[in-house]
């Protein structure tokens, strides 16, 4: 698949400052390595660091050295090496000849979202039903930065060439589940995902006009879902639909996704549209949303146009 690594979960980018000229790492504050940020006192540039080592581990740096991780990083090799000994103190990595690794207990960060998020566990139930009846996978996504992030999923058949999992990220602009979160955002929301995603090409069909994108954006908000076929991978055909809290707002998105080669356009609208929109409506229902109540306008504006 273009654009995704296959089997990795895509961290986000994260700003590193680069070290101080003592290599601490520490910052213009030292002390607690906290740093003013923007003007921000209670930022602690310290932990953003030590985030920022964690999520260079990847598919090509599952098993990388001090220098590698420093060199992703753009932080000081003893800045790196004291942030490594902290987090395999706390149980996080583990070293050996010169080669660092991470150790299941990072897990655990993924499963206390998933276990203190009632939306998952509502959803849980609707996704299988959704997968038992159209025979193809369910997913549940939710917005992160200018990518969209699988937060629950019942695969059927695998359909991506990559090994999508529960944290797999995904470019937002190629997706329908990305389409369906953003139809509703602000404006300033939308800008941001376009000019941080560069809406950059991933195959021959990939929306990457500003102005098509936005209109795009618009047919969304008029039928009720977003479909997407060949943006993100050639022969990927997926839905997706809004899921509403009890505030109106759209917190996640609920996508079926197929091949080219199972379903045509027209079958998947006749047939999978209406039960992913019955499905969304009952998963927003049973966080409260009420099917007969618009939604909150966003700063004054119902939408992003």
């Amino acid at each position: 698949m273009c654009g995704v690594k296959g089997g990795s979960t895509r961290m986000p980018s994260m700003t590193t400052a680069g070290p101080d000229s003592s290599g601490n790492g520490s910052g213009p504050s030292g002390g607690d390595g906290s740093a003013p940020a923007g003007g921000d006192r209670d930022f602690v540039q310290s932990l953003e660091r030590g985030f920022a080592v964690l999520l260079a581990f990847d598919e090509d740096l599952a098993n990388p050295t001090l220098a590698e991780l420093a060199a992703a990083t753009n932080l000081s090799r003893p800045a790196v090496r004291r942030l490594l000994l902290t987090l395999q103190r706390l149980g996080y990595v583990t070293g050996a000849d010169g080669r660092w690794r991470l150790t299941p207990r990072v897990l655990s960060i993924g499963q206390h979202y998933s276990a203190s998020n009632a939306m998952i566990e509502i959803a849980q139930p609707h996704l299988l039903a959704l997968a038992e009846r159209t025979h193809e996978s369910a997913s549940l996504a939710a917005l992160d930065g200018a990518d969209v992030v699988y937060v629950a999923r019942v695969p059927v058949r695998r359909i991506m060439s990559i090994n999508v999992s529960i944290g797999t990220r995904v470019p937002a602009h190629a997706t329908s589940m990305g389409r369906a979160l953003l139809a509703w955002a602000p404006a300033a929301r939308v800008e941001r995902v376009i000019a941080d995603s560069g809406l950059r090409r991933l195959t021959e069909r990939t929306v990457t006009d500003p102005s098509a994108f936005r209109a795009a954006l618009r047919e969304v908000r008029e039928l009720g879902y977003a479909l997407v076929a060949g943006e993100l991978e050639e022969g990927l055909i997926s839905v997706s639909a809004p899921v509403r809290d009890q505030s109106g707002e759209v917190v996640a998105a609920l996508a079926s996704s197929t091949s080219s080669g199972r379903t045509g356009l027209d079958q998947l609208r006749a047939e999978v549209v209406p039960l992913l929109l019955r499905t969304a409506g009952d998963i927003s229902a049973a966080l409260g949303h009420r099917a007969d109540r618009r939604a909150a306008p966003v700063h004054g504006r119902d939408g992003f146009f």
